[in-house]
């Protein structure tokens, strides 16, 4: 016989497999217990100490790269007095604490702005070699880390001065709450920079003074563990298939203090893709966000459910396997063990037939066919009578039977209902990362306009439309974020561009907004901005900033379906596939959007300790379909150039992809199911297939064979139990000729005698 095909194998692994899926229905059920810390809390943590670490390396690059720019535009054009280089830096940018120009042979202070920068941790010596410019951390007296980004400022006939930048390592732009502090740790492990956590001097009781003493503690506790966690590969600290950071991130469970657990999540500096080395990610720095939650101490699902679930499944499944050995199995095998003893001449003993289904229809032919082979007279060819206990319809129950008990795990048990408990850790990390996106986007807007204000201040009256393009040029190359670059002339004409056609009508003068909606009618948003050239009066540069920058700012995983919308309410920006200047899909995130618009999110500072999410405007929890979905939405409240756009980032998702106590149980409870009822249908179908369907074919071929067909030569589909009929029917057939001229010879001798 065939080692996968007959009867036995199917019925085999069904058993198996049912088997199988009782036990790991037993134990995946039993074990579903609420932790004290939802998992997804910790994901949450994951997720904030991602966004983190994401804004502080975009931030570490855009400020290097702009120090870069900058001196290679100074360096482009005739040179300039390094009170005149810093003049102008400050007039554009604002993001550094201190600025110097030093000359790099003598070691010369030339200019300075701002706090002092510690020259003195910059070798000038080694300034030539492969990564004498690469940005340095730097610790000053008083226990703070400054960040010093370098370039060279090089004229033709001048000695060569280094442009020195001194920032601060504080994560920018990210939401912290209440209760929540952020911390930029080194490689040791040790907190460079830290925010969230108050001053001794800051509390009022010594309840406060103690918290805030352990708080630091446990920061640094949880910074050291990070940074050892954070050592390991990327591919080997994510879970198969898990994606969305290219770095190293998780999360660590704190000590309890009072009635509450500290956790924390970090992640390394990485850059936008797997593998990619930039300026922030090779300063080795991780970020650890670090937050107090309330621990639950609900109990979720009761063990008993699943051990009968298990035991359902055995009694189940024990009758299905013996209905198919039973009706099936036997059957076939004694039909099997009929046919070969005909083809052995053992012709003396009546067949014994099964008493219904296709079997039964088998051995009433194989009757008559024993009778044809011992000469004895055969009646016509009874009349056909379809049985109705059938193999199929055997297989037809079997698997309502395994249907019984899959069904009502997949659509009835378990359910995750209106009483879903979504903590409110999690709500609240929705508004704070969606705040902390919507400055990523407002921030990513501003240093776009501000990358224009550089290039315009850089344009004098005499400067040539091809010293245009080239910095033009420059600056496209730099900064992906722009599909266009142009400057305009007073009368609309456009002087030099680089890029994409200008969606800007020709001939018309340049907007006086800084940043607007250009396009609203067409199928993609066009957003423009505009720096005026102070020495040509009412020309402009004008940069077209490309919609896939403005999607890349919002793709965060953890945060469901994100969408950027202007002052209509119409999607402007997304992290996934939407139509330009379409609505939002429902009112009550039409309602949400209208609500953190008209009160601030200082204003709503009082509903930071609300029990349940609706109380605070800039979040909301509801149900959508049936399902519990939570939102969050954040407003441009920042100041620069992209305020006066009014755009609003909303973001929400169903709370069933959470990892929730009450959602584990239910998809646990489902996935049983549809075990169950993957291995029916394989198992069922596969006996369907390899031994019910030739089956049926066989009934017809004994049939006709038993009246009388000589001519149709019978062959065998499979090495089975099937096959082996097939083949003693064929023997049987090349018998039944030479026994009907035996007879014939034996009549004809009696007449001569």
């Amino acid at each position: 016989m065939s080692l996968l095909g007959g009867i036995r194998p199917p019925i085999a692994v069904l058993s198996v497999l049912l088997l199988a899926l009782a036990g790991v229905t037993a134990l995946s059920l039993v074990r579903v217990t609420n932790d004290r810390v939802p998992k997804a809390v910790l994901t949450s943590q994951q997720h904030f100490a991602e966004d983190g670490a994401i804004a502080l390396r975009a931030s570490i690059d855009e400020s290097v790269t702009d120090l870069t720019r900058t001196a290679g535009l100074f360096n482009a054009g005739d040179p300039v007095p390094a009170d005149s280089v810093l003049d102008k830096i400050g007039n554009v940018y604002q993001k550094w604490l201190g600025v110097a120009v030093v000359e790099i042979k003598s070691g010369k202070l030339l200019a300075a702005r701002g706090e002092n920068v510690p020259l003195t941790a910059i070798d000038r010596a080694k300034l030539g070699d492969e990564n004498g410019l690469t940005p340095r951390l730097v610790r000053l007296p008083n226990g703070e880390t400054r960040l010093l980004a370098l370039a060279v400022l090089n004229w033709p006939g001048e000695s060569q001065k280094l442009l020195v930048a001194s920032s601060g390592l504080k994560v920018p732009g990210v939401s912290l709450g209440s209760t929540r502090a952020i911390a930029v740790v080194d490689q040791q492990g040790q907190v460079l920079s830290q925010d969230g956590i108050p001053e001794l001097d800051q509390a009022k009781t010594a309840a406060k003074r103690k918290k805030i003493t352990n708080a630091a503690k446990q920061l640094k506790v949880l910074a050291a563990s990070a940074a050892e966690q954070a050592d390991e590969h990327p591919i080997k600290a994510k879970e198969p298939g898990s994606g969305g950071f290219p770095g190293v991130s998780g999360s660590i469970l704190g000590e309890r203090y009072l009635d509450e657990r500290v956790i924390a999540g970090y992640a390394t500096l990485a850059g936008a893709q797997p593998g990619e080395s930039t300026s922030a990610t090779r300063l080795g720095l991780r970020v650890v966000a670090m937050v107090d939650v309330e621990e639950d101490t609900t109990v979720v699902s009761k063990p008993v459910f699943g051990l009968l679930a298990a035991g359902a499944l055995l009694v189940i499944g024990g009758v299905t396997v013996a209905v198919l050995i039973g009706t099936v199995q036997r059957p076939l095998i004694r039909l099997f063990l009929e046919s070969r003893r005909l083809t052995r001449g053992e012709h003396t003993r009546p067949v014994t037939a099964p008493r219904y289904g296709e079997g039964a229809r088998i051995g009433a032919a194989l009757e008559r066919l024993r009778r044809q082979l011992v000469g004895e007279s055969v009646d016509e060819a009874p009349a056909r009578r379809r049985t109705r206990l059938s193999a199929r319809t055997v297989l037809v129950v079997c698997g309502v039977l395994l249907l019984a008990w899959c069904a009502p795990l997949m659509l009835l048990f378990n359910r995750a209902g209106d009483s879903v408990s979504v903590p409110l850790q999690v709500v609240r990390d929705q508004r704070e990362r969606t705040d902390t996106v919507n400055d990523r986007v407002r921030r990513g807007l501003n240093e776009g306009h501000a990358d224009l204000a550089s290039v315009a201040a850089l344009i004098g009256e005499g400067t040539e439309p091809a010293d245009m393009t080239k910095v033009l040029q420059r600056t496209m190359s730099e900064h992906p974020r722009y599909d266009s670059l142009y400057v305009v002339g007073p009368g609309g004409d456009i002087i030099a561009r680089v890029g994409a056609e200008p969606h800007s009508p020709a001939g018309k003068k340049p907007g006086k907004e800084q940043i607007r909606l250009l396009d609203d009618q067409g199928k993609e948003p066009v957003v423009i901005g505009t720096a005026e050239i102070a020495d040509r009066k009412g020309a402009a540069v004008v940069g077209e900033f490309r919609i896939e920058f403005l999607n890349s700012l919002v793709k965060r995983p953890g945060l469901g379906v994100v969408r950027v919308v202007d002052s209509k309410g119409r999607v402007i920006a997304g992290n996934s596939g939407f139509l330009a200047f379409e609505d939002l899909p429902n009112d009550r995130l039409k309602s949400l959007v209208q609500r953190v618009n008209k009160k601030s999110a200082k204003d709503s500072k009082d509903a930071k300790d609300a029990k349940e999410g609706d109380l605070d405007p800039r979040y909301s929890r509801y149900r959508d379909g049936g399902t519990v979905q939570i939102a969050a939405a954040a407003p441009f409240d920042g100041g620069g150039a992209a305020k006066t756009l009014g755009w609003t980032v909303v973001s929400w998702q169903p709370a069933s992809g959470l990892a929730i106590p009450e959602y584990n149980l239910q998809n646990r409870t489902v996935l049983a199911g549809l075990l169950g009822v993957t291995a029916a249908t394989a198992c069922l179908g596969w006996l369907y297939i390899i031994v019910v369907r030739p089956l049926r074919a066989l009934v017809g071929q004994a049939e006709a064979l038993a009246d009388g067909d000589r001519r149709t030569v019978l062959y065998p589909r499979h090495h089975d139990e099937v096959g082996a009929v097939v083949r003693s029917l064929e023997l049987i057939r090349q018998q039944l000729p030479g026994q009907q001229r035996k007879r014939d010879g034996m009549t004809s001798l009696a007449g001569r005698n």
